[in-house]
């Protein structure tokens, strides 16, 4: 096998979300392995330095405007990666959000569609973006954002839940439809993990304290690098012959 197994040298990816958080993280530890990434921005002037670090690592950064809900930035973003880094090998689909912690019965229609337009429509769109180039290469690697919310019920969040038990689906969908241009489809289902946008619900002891529990083997809240481990696995040759799966990484909560 060797270390080899896992080296993305040569690769371009493009990463939504990419300005802080787990995107942050799969942004570099993309660029760690050896990629050139493109990082898919709701701001393209805020970066949070993303692009600075990147280019430290010896890899090219092409930092792109991306709001996942606005379809015309999507294409022009993978148009744009594959134009400047001369590919588009790899596509994470980071970029999502949640409406926060609402009782079924009180959420809005307005809610519940901005949070499935964000999650599963704009994963969807960024997909179908990447797989002409992908078709034409026949070579890709695609991995979706989902959360353990797609393998659990979380009370309060239904439409989180949802969107994201919908990408799950939707990874396998694509896996089978695209298997035969040599494109991968995969996802990963993270628990709770040490982001800025995480960062309020955690700070309150009490629901920290829950959250610890319920991740029911380790006990503990995740950190991005180990999302961002797991990602670059499934980008990577080790990881050849998997497609179509949804990975968790939730120290056990699911497991219980």
């Amino acid at each position: 096998m060797g270390a080899g197994r896992f080296d993305l040298d040569g690769r371009a990816a493009l990463v939504t979300g990419a300005a802080r958080g787990l995107g942050r993280g799969i942004a570099l530890a993309l660029a760690e392995a050896g990629a050139d990434v493109a990082l898919g921005l709701r701001d393209v002037a805020a970066d949070g330095g993303v692009a600075d670090e990147i280019h430290a690592l010896g890899r090219r950064a092409l930092p792109l405007q991306m709001d996942v809900t606005r379809r015309a930035e999507v294409e022009a973003a993978v148009a744009t990666t594959v134009a400047e880094l001369g590919s588009i090998d790899v596509l994470v689909n980071n970029a999502g959000g949640g409406a926060g912690h609402v009782p079924a019965e009180e959420l809005s229609d307005e809610l519940f569609e901005r949070v499935l337009v964000t999650n599963l429509r704009g994963t969807f769109h960024a997909c179908r973006a990447a797989f002409g180039p992908m078709r034409k290469r026949g070579f890709g690697r695609i991995v979706n954002m989902s959360s353990q919310a797609a393998l659990v019920a979380l009370p309060g969040e239904a439409a989180y839940c949802a969107t994201k038990a919908a990408v799950s689906h939707l990874t396998r969908c694509l896996a089978v439809e695209w298997g035969e241009h040599g494109i991968t489809v995969n996802a990963v289902a993270p628990t709770f993990i040490e982001t800025p946008g995480t960062e309020p619900a955690l700070s309150d002891p009490e629901f920290r304290a829950e959250v610890v529990e319920r991740i029911a083997a380790l006990h503990r809240i995740g950190e991005p690098d180990e999302v961002a481990g797991a990602v670059v696995f499934l980008c990577s040759p080790a990881a050849s012959l998997i497609t179509g799966q949804t990975l968790a990484i939730d120290g056990g909560w699911t497991a219980r």
